[in-house]
């Protein structure tokens, strides 16, 4: 009998593939223009040339990583948090766990040289990850508490862009306070980058991000059962309380990480999900958590590429690029809801 290869299978196998392409395409892309061959040698430190060697090993290449990992922390952050909820259009920046995660950041920034700075100072990059996730999860916590009180999802929604409002007017007001130094470290931070994390600072990046998602796919019944509801999922024995701690956990950690590291960037924890269940046609966790991860990624890479604007020696802000590919995906999600 043949071999027979399953859809889901050949669709999982072309989205690697097409991950691979766009992660060379971007470390070909730039503007400074490098050769296929000089560029290819230079991930090996073999061009021959110091200053090729430079661009493609120290800055395109940890660039590139840096896109794939915060694509899929943020994507598979959307998906927790919209399995959570059981809300189509939750995710870390529309219910404003980015925003909380921002104050954090902010907090930490603007307050340099206080008491609170020099207390934590002394933990160098981890300083500024421990402020997001500390900003991220009151947030959660928040939300979460209006959850469990409101069953409509829109007013939920409509709650958490509130809690994201108010996180932002802090942040101003911290900025209104800001010295000028701090208040263009910040504001830059606030435009959202890939590039800023170096090969010094990927090991932790790599850590926390890998953690929080080797910790999702352990949650792979738990989610499928919260997708048949609370009382469904506890008549089978699931603990709701602590799936939700869990939960909460895992996305504030790895939200706060990636905002962090390249600044808030918005919709690709909304968007991607939707993509992935369309794509594989199933809301099966088993699937849709690897899905949601590589699509997050592929989505993130090209982001990258597009923001590198080949005809101009500027970068577009990639909290830029992604907004333009996902407020149409969220028009297109409300606007077919409505229509059911």
């Amino acid at each position: 009998m043949p071999f027979r290869v399953n859809h889901k299978t050949k669709t999982f196998a072309l989205l690697v593939v097409t991950l691979v392409v766009v992660f060379i395409v971007d470390i070909f892309t730039g503007n400074a223009p490098i050769s296929i061959r000089d560029g290819w040698n230079a991930l090996f430190g073999t061009s021959g040339n110091a200053i090729v060697d430079e661009i493609v090993f120290n800055y395109r290449l940890p660039k590139a990583i840096t896109a794939i990992l915060a694509g899929a922390a943020l994507s598979v952050a959307g998906l927790l948090m919209q399995t959570l909820f059981r809300n189509p259009l939750a995710g870390p920046d529309v219910l404003g766990v980015s925003a909380g995660a921002g104050l954090g950041v902010a907090l930490l920034i603007t307050l340099g040289g206080s008491t609170l700075y020099s207390a934590v100072s002394w933990l160098g990059s981890m300083a500024q990850v421990a402020a997001a996730i500390a900003g991220a999860i009151p947030v959660l916590l928040l939300i979460l508490g209006v959850s469990s009180r409101i069953n409509d999802s829109v007013t939920i929604l409509v709650l958490g862009m509130i809690f994201g409002y108010v996180a932002n007017a802090l942040i101003t007001i911290l900025q209104s306070f800001a010295d000028p130094d701090s208040l263009k470290v910040f504001v830059m931070w606030t435009f959202g980058s890939l590039s800023t994390v170096t090969w010094n600072k990927m090991p932790l990046l790599v850590v926390l991000v890998m953690t929080g998602i080797i910790a999702v796919f352990f949650l792979q019944k738990p989610l499928n059962s919260l997708l048949l509801g609370e009382h469904y999922a506890a008549s089978v024995g699931l603990n709701i309380k602590q799936t939700r701690r869990i939960i909460i956990t895992i996305t504030a950690l790895i939200t706060g990480t990636v905002t962090a590291f390249t600044g808030p960037i918005a919709f690709v924890g909304v968007v991607v999900p939707h993509f992935a269940r369309a794509l594989f046609g199933t809301v099966n966790h088993k699937i849709i958590i690897p899905a949601t991860l590589i699509s997050g990624s592929i989505l993130m890479v090209t982001c990258d590429i597009i923001s590198q604007i080949p005809v101009s020696n500027q970068t577009l802000p990639i909290n830029a690029v992604t907004a333009v590919f996902g407020a149409p995906m969220i028009i297109w999600i409300v606007v077919k809801r409505k229509r059911l």
